[in-house]
C-alpha cells in the first residue's frame, strides 16, 4: 500500500556532500514521522537521524553538524544532507516512516525503504 524510493547514494571522497532522498507513495493521509538510518558491514542498524511533522529534529552524535534532516509534507519527500563526509559515513542508507493510509478505519504502518549505499573512500 506504501512504498519508499531512496535515492542519492553513490561514491564519494572524504569531505565531500551526498543528499540523499526518500519518496513515499501508495494511499497516503500523512506522514508523521520519518528517520534516516544506516547499517555499515558488520555493524548493527543504527539511527541517523529522525524529523516529526512539526519539523522537530533529532541527529546521532556522530552526525550532529554534518546532516541536515529534512521533509517536504506536500510531497511526501524526505531529505538527508550529508557534508563533511568521513569514512565512517559508509554504510547502506533507510528511511523510515509511519504513515497514516487513507483508510477508514484510520491505520497506521511502520514503512522501510530497500536502502541506498553511500560509500566515502579516496
Amino acid at each position: 500500500q506504501v512504498q519508499l524510493v531512496e535515492s542519492g547514494g553513490g561514491l564519494v571522497q572524504p569531505g565531500g556532500s551526498l543528499r540523499l532522498s526518500c519518496a513515499a507513495s501508495g494511499s497516503i493521509s500523512r506522514i508523521n514521522y520519518m528517520a534516516w538510518y544506516r547499517q555499515a558491514p558488520g555493524k548493527e542498524r543504527e539511527l541517523v537521524a529522525n524529523i516529526g511533522r512539526d519539523g522537530t529534529t533529532k541527529y546521532a552524535t556522530s552526525v550532529k553538524g554534518r546532516f541536515t534532516i529534512s521533509r517536504d509534507n506536500a510531497n511526501n519527500t524526505m531529505y538527508l544532507q550529508m557534508n563533511s563526509l568521513k569514512s565512517e559515513d559508509t554504510a547502506l542508507y533507510y528511511c523510515y516512516e509511519v504513515v497514516v493510509l487513507r483508510t477508514v478505519p484510520v491505520k497506521a504502518l511502520d514503512v522501510w525503504g530497500q536502502g541506498t549505499l553511500v560509500t566515502v573512500s579516496s
